[in-house]
């Protein structure tokens, strides 16, 4: 989103000096919430001493290839390795494009500090968003999920339903454990009927491919990177992909999160940031914003 309603310079035809440039009024009308966002947006960089960058998404909007034109607007402008926090609300996505945004952002940085703030949710592609950070600040409204691939299959009524990537593979490996121990077990027979060669396969690679890459940005931090991506990846202890990991669970596992309570100043301001952009988007709708940037996405 651009600026609009700017009159030019120089002298009027009668030789009067011209006013300065200035938005025009219906213009500033129409885009006041934006302004009230990005000021506070540049109130939060100025007590911060960093880049504040946005990403929030409505509830049935996921991370994809698309967003990088987004992340490379919002890093347009900041210089390589100053600081950077990321603002993110997301039910995840694509860990492809996750990887590819990740990236972007560190690439920025070189030696800087990365913060990933979470004012609401960062769930599978996006708590491995923020295992990329330094630091991961959270308060009581803050939750993260786990990382586990979630793929669409149909039941035998043809009816499409996302099934968990780990526990498609963990029933999988139960069976043929059973039939392993036992070439007549009748249940694990029966059981891997149900269970194509070629699916299996294609989890596996999934399941190995989110490992890899949550690790790997886990090692860049110094963490325990095996320990924590199994954590988050455990089915056993997350009974549901759904379920919220807070800041106290995320600190547990080993995670560098920072928490700040829900009355603290500066939370006050970022979810007063956060509320202004969810209702700037509709249930589709993503937002793309720092202090130079406001590129609001209808799908």
């Amino acid at each position: 989103m651009s600026d609009g309603g700017i009159t030019g310079g120089g002298d009027t035809p009668t030789g009067s000096p011209k006013r300065p440039m200035t938005k025009t009024p219906m213009f500033t009308a129409r885009n006041s919430a934006r302004y009230e966002r990005q000021e506070l947006i540049r109130q939060i960089d100025e007590a911060e001493k960093t880049h504040l960058v946005c990403y929030v998404a409505g509830p049935d909007a996921e991370i994809e290839r698309n967003d990088i034109m987004g992340f490379v607007d919002l890093v347009h402008n900041i210089p390589d390795g100053e600081p950077i926090d990321l603002f993110l609300h997301t039910i995840g996505g694509d860990v492809d494009a996750c990887e590819k945004l990740i990236h972007l952002i560190h690439s920025k940085l070189t030696d800087g500090q990365f913060r990933v703030i979470i004012p609401d949710v960062a769930k599978s592609a996006g708590t491995i968003m923020a295992l990329g950070a330094n630091q991961i600040l959270m308060s009581d409204t803050s939750e993260l999920g786990m990382i586990d691939p979630q793929f669409p299959m149909k039941d035998n009524q043809g009816n499409e339903f996302w099934h968990s990537v780990i526990a498609y593979l963990e029933a999988y490996e139960e069976h043929s454990t059973a039939l392993r121990n036992n070439p007549k077990d009748p249940v694990a027979l029966l059981a891997l009927d149900h269970f194509d060669a070629k699916v299996v396969r294609k989890f596996q690679g999934m399941r190995d491919r989110v490992r890899t890459f949550a690790e790997d940005l886990l090692k860049r931090q110094g963490l325990p990177s095996s320990t924590i991506s199994d954590e988050l990846l455990s089915s056993a202890r997350w009974k549901t992909h759904g379920q919220p990991i807070r800041h106290g669970d995320a600190a547990q596992l080993g995670l560098p999160v920072i928490y700040i309570p829900g009355n603290d100043p500066r939370w006050t301001l970022y979810w007063k940031l956060y509320c202004l952009q969810r209702l700037a988007i509709p249930q589709a709708g993503k937002i793309f914003e720092s202090a130079y940037v406001s590129q609001v996405i209808e799908e």
